[in-house]
């Protein structure tokens, strides 16, 4: 029996061909956090709400997602379910429905 140095999947495809480093998904899934929160706060402090109220709601629960990292990590995110796809490209958080 031999063994494959390489990091192919098998014949079974038990295996993945290449892993992700947990790092960059947990640095993705913060930058992800941090520009929906800024997003929302932009929204909230748009002119139109009233002076003497305390500010809207913003309505935002989806946006693409920051373009620093490949697609690949948004993948594996709604894989392990971290997020979910929401349409025309935008990503979301699970618990936001």
């Amino acid at each position: 029996m031999t063994t494959d140095p390489t990091n192919k999947p098998d014949e079974s495809g038990d295996a993945p061909a290449n892993e992700i480093d947990p790092a960059k998904l947990r640095n993705a899934m913060k930058a992800f956090k941090k520009t929906l929160k800024l997003a929302r706060l932009d929204d909230e402090s748009r002119l139109g709400h009233g002076a003497m109220t305390s500010g809207g709601k913003s309505g935002i629960v989806a946006i693409p997602p920051p373009s620093r990292y490949p697609e690949e990590i948004w993948v594996e995110l709604v894989r392990q379910g971290r997020l979910r796809k929401a349409e025309f490209g935008m990503y979301e958080l699970p618990s936001e429905r």
